[in-house]
């Protein structure tokens, strides 16, 4: 049960959606690690598969644990309903699945995720979904860009790996007007730093793996908006193909979001410092942060964005090998293809996270080789930066 709205977030995070009086007063949520659930009488098994009484069936068709997630992050993104999914590709594909049907058309922002993409691809190319990524800048553009099949805007905002935001508000205020659904991939900025339900979005997602797990020791997905489309989803797509969550991993992202406040203004604090430091640097040609002013997306980020996030996206004086050399020689941060974990990581998004995007593509998107992005951890942000330091340093050197 979720307390009341006079809570706070940070406090919401901590509490909502489990009481500890109807779990023998135990303070940390138990982990309710079963494939399914027995029934009293033959008579209660039939109701509750006909409906007709509340209760457990089938971890596959609901469980205890992962309830408690979906109900704190449903409050946490002012939503009337959550899902907990297996991987937040899980959840971006049973999303759409579930809104989409063949001949249908996707209107998406440029620069989604490499594996979105690929899942769009796929859509096109086997359901035929058709689908179009554009900039999505000027209400004149996107409205000239919605065709009469037009079923879901969907929106990365910041995009990856590019950072650039999108104006929730518009898009939405243009999609009600022609009954289009507007999906947000929140992962970027969790509900801690943006909620784009309360600008008029329809569902929010999330790759769960990231800010809100928060260590770097699970893979997830999360997804919240009305109770009618969630029931929806949970009764159709999420029940018969399968990505469902696991009870120990929906109790890894309760244990995660107790902290996520707290290491959202860390993160964002460690990229704040970062930025004016690269912007100086000699061997850095562009700097992409929401939280610079003079930014393209300033204006956007100070309108619906509580800080401007814990990522950093930079181009480096160079092109792919002097990427790569840079990043061979950083000594603590890490290079993996994640974000969002206490350890500050690095990647090569034209040849990690975007490989699977065709070149011609990529470039549109923003995304050349001299392209890294940086997700900076919960580290002294002086030590980040002698590292980041050294490893240009070290570059300049291999270079004249």
């Amino acid at each position: 049960m979720a307390l009341k709205k006079k809570h706070q977030f940070e406090t919401r995070s901590i509490h909502d959606g489990y009481e500890s009086n109807s779990h023998y007063n135990s303070l940390a949520s138990p982990i309710y690690q079963t494939s399914t659930f027995t029934f009293e009488t033959a008579e209660a098994g039939e109701k509750r598969f006909a409906g007709e009484e509340p209760g457990y069936i089938y971890s596959r068709l609901g469980n205890p644990t992962v309830r408690m997630l979906e109900e704190r992050i449903a409050s946490l993104e002012s939503a009337e309903a959550g899902l907990a999914f297996g991987s937040g590709m899980a959840a971006v594909s049973a999303v759409l699945f579930h809104l989409v049907r063949s001949g249908d058309h996707i209107l998406c922002s440029e620069g989604v995720y490499g594996c979105t993409f690929g899942l769009l691809q796929l859509m096109k190319e086997k359901f035929s979904v058709e689908h179009d990524l554009l900039p999505l800048d000027s209400k004149e553009q996107i409205i000239d860009s919605i065709q009469p099949n037009t079923r879901v805007i969907y929106i990365e905002t910041p995009i990856n790996p590019t950072l650039k935001l999108i104006d929730l508000q518009m898009i939405s205020s243009i999609a009600k007007e022609r009954g289009i659904t507007v999906v947000v991939d929140n992962t970027f900025s969790t509900p801690y730093l943006q909620r784009p339900l309360e600008f008029g979005c329809d569902i929010v997602l999330h790759s769960a793996t990231k800010y809100i797990g928060g260590h770097g020791d699970v893979v997830a997905g999360l997804v919240a908006g009305d109770k009618e489309t969630i029931s929806s989803i949970a009764k159709s797509t999420q029940k018969d193909i399968g990505g469902i969550l696991a009870p120990f991993d929906a109790w890894l992202l309760l244990r995660g979001l107790k902290t996520l406040p707290l290491r959202m203004d860390r993160h964002c604090y460690n990229a704040e410092s970062i930025v004016d430091k690269l912007k100086s640097h000699p061997k850095i040609k562009k700097v992409m942060y929401p939280g610079i002013k003079g930014y393209p997306s300033y204006a956007i980020a100070q309108k619906q964005m509580k800080q401007a996030g814990g990522l950093i996206s930079f181009e480096i004086d160079g092109g792919k090998a002097e990427a790569q050399a840079f990043m061979n020689k950083l000594e603590m941060i890490k290079i993996a293809v994640s974000l969002g974990d206490a350890e500050t990581l690095i990647q090569h998004p034209a040849t990690m996270t975007h490989a699977v995007v065709p070149e011609e593509e990529r470039s549109r998107m923003g995304i050349n080789h001299s392209l890294i992005r940086l997700s900076l951890g919960l580290e002294a942000s002086d030590d980040i930066w002698e590292d980041l330091k050294q490893a240009l340093e070290s570059l300049e050197v291999s270079y004249q």
